[in-house]
């Protein structure tokens, strides 16, 4: 696009460097900057330009342009609007989407920029700004609509603008009524209610009284006689008569016109693909309701401001005021518009578009103007948060036919690609115990299996009164709560499960299974301690990576492989998951390029193999969705620039965030719906309303009203006391509104505990607990020591050779609930724990949520003294463990008697060794000068150190 300096307005100097509105008003057909304390405040004589700005998590900055035309602007006003708008467009690089607003028929983008409405008045620019609040109140009368966003219209003030479909508000001088006719909708009543606020605290400073009357309920109360009295007394509303206003533009299938010298042009086709479109010209889809206007990246201005006419000429030359104007550039085109088309390419980034923003900001430079922002700001680089509580209590279950089989603390960290898994995690929230329940699935599981852990969760989220939040996780595809939650886990090859055995079986496929005796290979992944994992692959050459490490080993063999392009933070991942994975061997170090041939022998020989690491979908903005399913088809709005406000109790909304998803159920949805949540993010995810390529198998939360995890509620300014309240929308903004715009604190009791059986019981006070928050940037945790992660390192430990390492320091807070000082205390407890365990195994039936007062009782139970006991067994076993560790915790390990002989007889080389000693624990038979000599530290020093590190420095001195 070629830039004339001489077109670029001065006004424009410095815009869209940030993030947030930015409004002209057309004066004399040129831009004028009002006053940020005039922003939503429209005059029906006048032109105005709105520059919206948002930064992106990318790092850049978007534009959408809006010029809105209030009902007496003249045509030359706007079209100076229109003209200015394509102006601005190029001083900011040529990439904003560009929008027409008229008066009553605003986009709801636009509308949403000013919530909760806009109300303009009459004038323009010469009588706008004249002190009118000196006047005596005027009654007026407006009608709502919208469910979502409010169009709010003044109408004459008389008993024939009321009908039964709409919402009225009537204002008068010391009372504000909402009127809500009787068809209209609770969600359309309460976004009205947002109006009456804003009325008030407009023209009223706060201070009027609030009546909601319902149509239909003649003369119920006093404030309903008083607001029939309005209108010279009650009687019957006439039948709603159609306006044009409320006529819509008819949609029809998308026209191509190519504009040329100012004149659309239709083009035949049968078929609308993107090869249509010439990066040299300019044209018109006319899809009806929206009218795009498309423009080539090599376009010169001239051209452009031509298109923009030739648009606003086909839609008065229709009779078609409402339909919406958009305009679009190459390589930034809406998901609106690359929908009407049949075929459209896979979004790529336009490698020009930072060229060509970088041309415009050197023309700006030179002619002395401010371009600091203009140019694509650098990412923020932020490492993702799991916003969870980690030091919470797991348990885990794997699917085995229509049961499911609960894990012992050893196996919790141990999956099955061929299986699928069931965990539930409690966790201490902000005021009471949260919940989450998800399903893991295995990439090799059999599908019926995936349906039964599937229906499984469900039961159980159902039996807990829909308190807990659900997740949907895919192998290969887990949220980062997943890996904060259990820190360290490995997935081996095959499964257990009878339905597994079964399919291959029956496929007469090969049991590859996880043998400790035979080949294995995994991949060691992660980001640190508390975030990594062991995937076993296919045990040959190509599965290698030179972005990983691996380990790969075969009967008493253990090799670790290091790729070129690894780091020391990954090779020591490696050395911690040989504590999980085997322990005892002495493993042989290989890096890249300089391999054993023992090594090639046990991949099978040497191949090709990648250098890419593996890439996750990252979080991306996130959108808001109301959604609406009925029939198998799902149909969803998107709520822009969304707040809390915009939750609805009475329905159903999907918030989007590409890497994952969250389904928000409000608590007044019926049971049905609120069933088919999970159905509904799956029909998300396979329509991919955003085009953004979203993967089938990303997670999915089901979060319910009321009990909204910190990972959804840090998308929004979140007010636990608003989630809380009681009622429907209607209802609960009512409250708000007469209350003086805060919601009325209904804070809920601390939920009791909840277990089920393996774990733990009862709820220690927060000043036993340990709130070790992810959140927090300067939280403590041990290093790789998660609960998930010491029970599955104990499984492959030696009682009797502890001295190969002390115990993790601070295991007491990383099992909180498990240390009972006074086990009788604990038997009531541990019974009504079997009691919820059993019934899992049972089928439930639905009930309806109760009220939230009620959801703070315990869920207690009869006692069941055959599960109590296995309960307390087990507590009793991780009880032993704690003080066994604790006691040994900082201290060396009891040598004791143990005869001292020289380093020479001792070490793995030694040529006459001595044969009566425990080889797992050679350093403890030096003498302490020699220890020190040969590790430059004392034992009790040494002994602090972690497995890995102590087995790392013996290996340096053969004594390993």
């Amino acid at each position: 696009m070629s830039v004339s300096m001489r077109d670029l307005d001065p006004a424009f100097k410095g815009a869209g460097q940030k993030a947030g509105l930015e409004i002209w008003r057309i004066e004399n057909f040129n831009p004028v900057s009002i006053p940020q304390s005039s922003y939503g405040k429209f005059f029906t004589g006048d032109s105005y330009m709105i520059l919206k700005t948002t930064s992106l998590k990318s790092g850049a900055l978007r534009h959408d342009i809006h010029y809105w035309l209030g009902k007496d602007t003249s045509q030359d006003e706007a079209g100076a609007a229109a003209i200015k708008t394509v102006e601005l467009d190029a001083a900011l690089g040529g990439r904003a989407v560009q929008y027409r607003e008229v008066q009553g028929h605003e986009t709801e983008k636009f509308l949403s920029y000013f919530k909760p409405c806009i109300i303009p008045q009459e004038g323009g620019a010469a009588s706008g700004f004249k002190h009118v609040e000196a006047e005596e109140h005027k009654t007026r009368l407006f009608v709502c609509k919208g469910k979502h966003v409010v169009h709010v219209k003044e109408v004459p003030f008389g008993r024939s603008s009321l009908n039964h479909d709409d919402i009225f508000i009537l204002d008068t001088e010391s009372k504000i009524f909402q009127f809500n006719g009787s068809n209209s909708t609770i969600q359309e009543r309460a976004k009205a209610l947002e109006v009456v606020q804003y009325i008030k605290d407009t023209y009223h400073d706060g201070k009027c009284e609030i009546a909601s009357i319902e149509d239909g309920k003649l003369m119920a109360d006093s404030e309903t006689g008083e607001f029939w009295g309005c209108f010279g007394g009650f009687a019957p509303l006439p039948r709603k008569t159609v306006s044009d206003d409320d006529k819509l533009a008819n949609s029809h299938p998308p026209k191509l016109l190519c504009v040329d010298k100012g004149k659309a042009e239709p083009i035949e086709t049968d078929s609308l693909t993107k090869e249509l479109l010439d990066t040299n010209k300019c044209y018109i889809l006319d899809c009806g309701l929206e009218v795009f206007a498309w423009m080539g990246r090599n376009t010169p201005l001239d051209e452009r401001k031509s298109a923009s006419g030739a648009a606003d000429e086909l839609v008065r030359g229709t009779g078609r005021p409402k339909s919406h104007i958009i305009r679009v550039i190459e390589g930034f085109e809406t998901v609106m518009f690359r929908s009407k088309f049949d075929s459209w390419p896979q979004a790529t980034h336009v490698t020009m578009s930072e060229d060509g923003r970088g041309k415009v900001a050197a023309l700006l430079k030179r002619q002395g103007l401010d371009v600091k922002g203009l140019l694509k700001a650098e990412p923020v680089k932020e490492e993702p948060q799991p916003h969870i509580d980690c030091t919470g209590h797991l348990q885990v279950w794997r699917v085995n036919g229509q049961e499911k089989i609960l894990l012992q603390p050893t196996d919790q960290s141990k999956f099955y690609n061929g299986d699928c898994y069931i965990f539930l995690y409690s966790y201490p929230g902000e005021d009471k115990e949260e919940y989450l329940i998800g399903t893991w699935i295995g990439k090799n599981s059999v599908e019926e299996e995936r349906a039964s852990a599937l229906s499984l969760a469900s039961k159980m989220v159902e039996s807990m009164k829909f308190l807990p939040s659900q997740a949907r996780i895919y192998e290969g595809n887990e949220p980062i709560q997943f890996h904060a939650i259990l820190q360290s886990y490995i997935v081996f090859k095959g499964g257990l499960s009878d339905g597994y055995k079964n399919y291959i079986a029956e496929k007469e496929i090969p049991d590859d299974t996880y043998s400790e005796d035979g080949v294995a290979l995994f991949r060691i992944q992660g980001s640190g301690p508390d975030n990594m994992q062991a995937i076993q692959v296919e045990p040959v050459a190509s599965s290698l990576n030179s972005s990983y490490c691996y380990l790969l080993h075969s009967g008493l063999t253990l090799f670790t492989w290091s790729g070129s392009l690894t780091t020391s933070d990954d090779q020591e991942l490696v050395e911690r998951m040989l504590d999980l994975i085997k322990p005892d061997l002495q493993c042989k170090p290989q890096k890249e390029g300089v391999e054993s041939e023992h090594f090639w022998d046990l991949l099978g020989g040497k191949s090709e193999y990648s250098s890419q690491k593996i890439t996750r979908d990252v979080e991306n903005d996130p959108h808001l969705f109301s959604c609406n399913f009925s029939e198998g088809n799902l149909k969803v709005a998107e709520i822009y620039n969304f707040s809390q406000d915009d939750l609805m109790t009475e329905d159903i909304y999907i918030l989007d965030c590409h890497s994952e998803i969250f389904v928000w159920v409000g608590q007044q949805v019926d049971s049905k719906s609120r069933m088919q949540a999970l159905t509904i993010g799956e029909k998300f995810l396979e329509h991919d309303f955003l085009l953004e390529t979203l993967s089938r198998e990303a997670p999915i939360y089901i979060v319910m009203e009321g009990s909204e995890p910190p990972f959804f509620t840090r998308f929004f300014k979140w007010e636990s006391a608003k989630s809380a309240m009681l009622g429907n929308s209607f209802q609960r903004k009512l409250a708000i509104v007469k209350n003086g715009g805060t919601p009325l604190m209904v804070k809920p009791k601390r939920r009791t505990s909840v277990s089920y059986g393996g774990r733990s019981g009862g709820v220690p006070d927060k000043s036993q607990r340990s709130r070790s928050m992810s959140v927090s940037p300067d939280r403590v945790r041990v290093r790789g020591r998660s609960p998930a992660f010491n029970a599955l390192a104990a499984n492959f430990e030696n009682p009797n050779a502890r001295n190969l390492s002390t115990p993790p320091p601070m295991i007491r807070k990383l099992y909180p609930k498990s240390v009972t000082p006074d086990t009788t205390k604990m038997a009531p407890k541990s019974s009504a724990i079997a009691h919820l365990t059993s019934s899992f195994e049972q089928s439930s039936a639905q009930e309806n949520l109760i009220p939230r007062s009620q959801k703070a009782s315990s869920f207690t139970r009869k006692s069941n003294p055959e599960t109590s006991d296995e309960e307390g067994s087990i507590n009793s076993r991780i009880e032993s463990l704690i003080i066994q560790e604790d006691v040994k915790e900082g201290e060396a390990e009891d040598d004791e008697g143990l005869p001292v002989y020289p380093y020479e007889r001792i070490n793995t080389a030694s040529t006459d060794p001595v044969t009566d000693i425990d080889v797992t624990k050679r350093e403890a038979y030096l003498s302490s000068a020699e220890f020190q000599e040969k590790f430059g530290m004392a034992k009790n020093e040494f002994y602090k150190l972690p497995k890995w590190k102590q087995n790392k420095l013996k290996m340096a001195v053969q004594l390993f």
